[in-house]
């Protein structure tokens, strides 16, 4: 339900954003692709949260559909360390696809939302001293990150700009690198944070 709710919001979103490009007297071209439109750039992930590490590079190539609205397909390439509650420990190497849109309602504030399909290497090492084997795993999931954050001065689709955004699991799946498993077997998201860049890769002639 929380996600149908979202979804709904996020379109929501879009129709006022085009409502505004309408009001303004802006007018894209319809099925017209433009080169200067497509952009690239990427993030850094940090996150130390409740004894769990999350460290990762997210490289993205996307196209701007209006001042508005970006697009883009993402790469995902994280490490995350955690230490459970008895002194076990779980490390992760995970790489895998996704893609995201990132709504701008107004000029330096977005919203973002995606999904991630990751797989996963990871490693439990048992605590000291209790006689067990570290053992290793290979698994996959899936992931739906929603959040937001703030950017430089983005003037259009063809401008370049950093941003810093702030996003979590909603999904909510056990094998995420994006949640932990508490005492009690309920899973929580943590906090992504991730800082970044996006830049045109045609710098044409602007309207």
């Amino acid at each position: 339900m929380k996600k149908i709710i979202l979804v709904i919001a996020l379109l929501s979103t879009i129709n006022v954003t085009l409502c505004q490009n309408k009001e303004e007297g802006i007018e894209e071209k319809k099925g017209v692709f433009k080169k200067e439109n497509v952009f690239t750039g990427g993030s850094a992930t940090v996150s130390f949260f409740n004894g769990q590490t999350i460290l990762g590079v997210n490289p993205y190539l996307g196209y701007s559909i209006n001042k508005f609205i970006d697009v883009a397909l993402v790469a995902n390439f994280t490490y995350s360390g955690e230490r459970d509650f008895s002194g076990a420990k779980y490390r992760q190497f995970v790489y895998g696809p996704g893609a995201f849109v990132r709504i701008f309602p107004v000029k330096m504030i977005f919203l973002q939302a995606g999904g991630e399909y990751n797989f996963n290497s990871l490693k439990f090492i048992p605590p000291a001293n209790t006689g067990g084997t570290t053992e290793k795993f290979k698994l996959e999931s899936s992931s739906f990150l929603v959040g937001g954050g703030f950017s430089s001065d983005r003037t259009g689709p063809r401008s370049f700009f950093y941003y810093f955004s702030i996003a979590f699991d909603l999904s909510k799946t056990e094998n995420s690198p994006y949640t932990e498993v508490l005492q009690d077997g309920s899973i929580r998201a943590i906090p992504i944070i991730r800082a970044g860049i996006q830049l045109p890769l045609f710098q044409g002639k602007r309207d």
